[in-house]
């Protein structure tokens, strides 16, 4: 290894100050500034990036529905997986723009900053603020063609990398009006260009239940996939979708609209038999994921509406401790989507909004429809307020859980449980846990791994299912505080994230049903109660062979069967095809420790499958399907993609 001379000489400082002149001041013309630095614009060039781009495109398209001028756009992703975006608007002005001297199509494609969306005339509110969408994009792709029907005629635009390869032409006759962006994302800005069938048909789920009566349809020909979304509920059908698989306690959803001074306001609620609070918030259709002031809002006006609503009628008669704030939203699933002509959010990503306005606009609106529906129906009101005060209780009980273990050092790690084998490095980065199913394979698994880095917790029987159990279940769970106590962090009111003793949360379990069942079970509890291991990229799962191909001395694992027949046929080959053993693993129990090392704890030969949380809505919508206590919904869904199945071990 070199050694680095790092001392600076007084002639190098002076060169380095004399180089300094105004030759070197760098002048990014159009759109280079966007492929030089994308990530300014885009969030990042990976795969959120990617699909950033079919957000813009749609996001202009989603303004012109929210202005009156549009009701169908469809997103197609084509074979070469270039992506095509079609809506029925107004269409992109093709006139000349006196100031720039161009056509309105070239100033929107080519010019940051460029837009009908400033002065409020074209449109009163929108998503897409700043004029930057469609230039980006430009700017980011190999190839973009722009078709615009305008005036009975088809006008036509061809770019390269944001720069125009030709003019705005006519190319034939339109008999309606909207717009069409054809483009393919450049290969050279983003490390992946294959778009997700996921990401884009949930973003646009999520418009269309955001803007009712707007259809959208997304379309897939690389796989023949194809969905239309339309819900003439809109929101209130929203909640019915996040609800699904719980039992509601009323069968509508509460639902408000309307606006005041400008902004307009919708929400519909409901409340559930669950013990999670379930709330999304928008602003211009914008996922707001860190809340605002209309999330305040809202929350402010559900407290004192329900305390008040249940002192009025005297529902608290019996109760000997004050309702708080989390109490009233305990089952509670809302959606909250605010329409701002100016809004103002905190933060690059548009994640949380700040007009103090709103708040107060929110909370008076909320509280009115609120009051109204429980003088309407006062029967629902007692349920809520019944829910309401069960949830106190069980946060009265969590507390004095919380005491006892607190008194043990258990939340905060202070006292590590005992079946812990810990790693010796206390830097948490470089270390990693893994919580591996029963004793036997837990045993194995701490004699196997590398004891500078890697700590070992073995976990017995099946965690507690915390979709059905409130926090004080949790508290005073067997199985999920030594979990809780190893990580450090703690849950609740204990929750701290700086504490985590770990870098990696690795789950290790058998690669059967029961295996399957207790990922599922750990992965709820992480998704509840820890949500920032996964949304920081922390949380793994381990990946253990299902078989070992053995023949003589030479042994070869195989992850699936695909592989295990490639390993059988490679030893065919070598001879004629007798002595090969198959070994089934059933469980981790059945590895020595070698094994266990050689063929899921060893960094260099290992495989970690990543989890990660690409939508948050659909998130939600599967744990609360496959964990809660509807059994039918859960039926249908496994009937539904029974045949999905590869490979299933009964």
């Amino acid at each position: 290894m070199s050694e680095v001379n790092n001392e600076v000489t007084p002639t190098q400082q002076q060169g380095n100050g004399a180089d300094y002149t105004s030759d070197a001041i760098q002048v990014l013309k159009g759109l280079e500034g966007v492929r030089k630095r994308p990530a300014m614009y885009i969030g990042d060039t990976g795969e959120n990036g990617l699909h950033e781009l079919v957000k813009e495109i749609v996001n202009n398209s989603v303004d012109e529905a929210m202005a009156g001028r549009c009701s169908r756009i469809e997103v197609c992703v084509l074979a070469d997986g270039s992506v095509r975006i079609t809506d029925d608007g107004h269409g992109i002005p093709v006139g000349q723009h006196e100031g720039e001297g161009k056509s309105g199509v070239e100033v929107v494609m080519t010019m940051l900053h460029a837009g009908g969306k400033f002065d409020k005339k074209a449109y009163q509110v929108s998503g897409g603020l700043h004029g930057v969408g469609a230039s980006v994009v430009n700017a980011l792709s190999e190839w973009l063609i722009v078709e615009v029907h305008q005036s009975g005629k088809i006008h036509q635009q061809r770019f390269s990398r944001g720069e125009p390869q030709s003019g705005l032409e006519i190319i034939g006759d339109a008999d309606s009006t909207g717009t069409i962006i054809h483009f393919k994302p450049d290969s050279d800005i983003f490390e992946t260009v294959e778009y997700k069938w996921e990401m884009i048909a949930h973003r646009l789920r999520e418009l269309a239940f955001l803007n009712k009566g707007l259809e959208i349809g997304v379309r897939d020909e690389r796989t023949d996939q194809s969905e239309t979304y339309l819900f003439e509920g809109g929101i209130v059908e929203f909640v019915s979708f996040l609800n699904e698989g719980r039992s509601s306690l009323h069968p509508d959803p509460i639902y408000l609209e309307g606006e005041r001074d400008g902004v307009g306001v919708e929400i519909a609620m409901q409340y559930n038999d669950s013990y999670q609070e379930t709330v999304f918030t928008y602003a211009n259709n914008i996922k707001t994921v860190e809340g605002g002031t209309h999330l305040v809002g809202f929350r402010a006006a559900l407290t004192a509406t329900l305390n008040a609503y249940s002192t009025r009628e005297n529902l608290l008669k019996d109760v000997k401790f004050a309702l708080a704030g989390e109490d009233t939203r305990e089952g509670l699933t809302a959606v909250v989507s605010v329409n701002v002509p100016e809004p103002q959010f905190e933060g690059q990503t548009k994640g949380k909004l700040g007009n103090s306005a709103v708040r107060g606009l929110v909370q008076s609106m909320t509280s009115d429809a609120l009051n109204t529906y429980l003088e309407e129906h006062p029967d629902v009101g007692k349920r809520i307020i019944a829910k309401i005060v069960e949830a106190g209780r069980a946060r009265e009980a969590a507390r004095k859980a919380r005491e006892l273990t607190r008194r043990k050092g258990i939340l905060d790690g202070g006292s590590l449980p005992g079946k812990l084998a810990d790693c010796s490095n206390r830097d948490p980065e470089s270390s990693e846990i893994y919580l591996v199913e029963g004793d036997s394979a837990g045993g194995s698994a701490a004699m196997a791994r590398d004891q500078k880095f890697q700590a070992v917790l073995p976990m017995f029987g099946k965690p507690l299912n915390v979709e059905k159990a409130r926090i004080d279940r949790v508290l005073g769970n067997d199985k999920l505080l030594p979990l809780i106590s190893a990580l450090g962090i703690g849950i609740g009111e204990d929750y701290d994230f700086t504490r985590l003793r770990y870098g990696k949360v690795i789950i290790m379990a058998d690669a059967d049903v029961d295996g399957s069942h207790i990922r599922i079970l750990l992965m709820t509890f992480f998704f509840r109660y820890m949500r920032e291991i996964i949304e920081t990229g922390k949380l793994f799962l381990a990946q253990p062979p299902l078989f070992l191909v053995k023949r003589g001395k030479r042994e070869l694992y195989a992850f699936n069967e695909q592989q295990r027949d490639e390993h059988v046929n490679e030893m065919k080959g070598e001879g004629d095809g007798r002595g090969i053993m198959i070994q089934r693993y059933k469980g981790l129990g059945e590895m020595n420790p070698e094994q266990l090392w050689e063929t899921t704890m060893d960094p260099d030969r290992r495989t970690l499958l990543q989890v990660a949380i690409d939508d948050a809505v659909e998130a939600e919508h599967m744990f609360t399907l496959l964990m809660g206590e509807q059994v039918e919904p859960r039926r249908a869904f496994i009937e539904e993609h029974a045949l999905d199945v590869k490979n299933l071990d009964i």
